[in-house]
């Protein structure tokens, strides 16, 4: 073995072994230190992606939230989940997204959407719905208990447009 490092370390011009390499001791900086160590994490999910991904609520705003899941980042691409009609929606606002997501962020991070089919998985925010009581039925539904099934009826198709 020890014979395998020594023939590492001869140069190839001629049959002199090189000299080791000097080491420093002198202190280093943290960024040094911390460079190998931070760089792979770094690699995988950037600072950027980051906060985008876990701001994603307060960087979309209400409707675009509701509507799609960011899911990856990278290359300055953003992935985002949502169902098929969303995505052709989504598309045709592609560059109005991209602005709003770059001036909440302050700089330019987002070049390109990319839109996967899937639940978002959030559910959309309903409408507020109206007090049954406010909507009166017409006057002239029958007495008993079909006029209040058909006022009931009355006020529930009433509430939903």
């Amino acid at each position: 073995m020890a014979l395998e490092t020594e023939k590492k370390r001869v140069s190839r011009q001629q049959d002199v072994p090189l000299p080791e390499a000097s080491r420093n001791y002198a202190p280093r900086g943290i960024a040094a230190l911390l460079a190998p160590v931070v760089r792979p994490v770094f690699r995988k999910r950037a600072p950027a992606a980051a906060q985008l991904l876990s701001d994603w609520r307060q960087l979309a705003g209400a409707e675009l939230y509701a509507r799609a899941t960011p899911l990856k980042f990278a290359g300055g691409t953003l992935t985002l989940g949502c169902t098929g009609p969303t995505a052709m929606e989504l598309q045709m606002a592609e560059s109005q997204i991209i602005e709003r997501l770059n001036l909440a962020l302050g700089q330019k991070l987002v070049e390109r959407l990319r839109f996967t089919q899937q639940s978002p998985g959030v559910a959309a925010p309903r409408p507020a719905r109206l007090a049954a009581a406010a909507i009166e039925p017409p006057a002239d539904l029958p007495e008993g208990p079909l006029g209040e099934a058909l006022a009931a009826l009355y006020r529930g198709m009433k509430s939903r447009s």
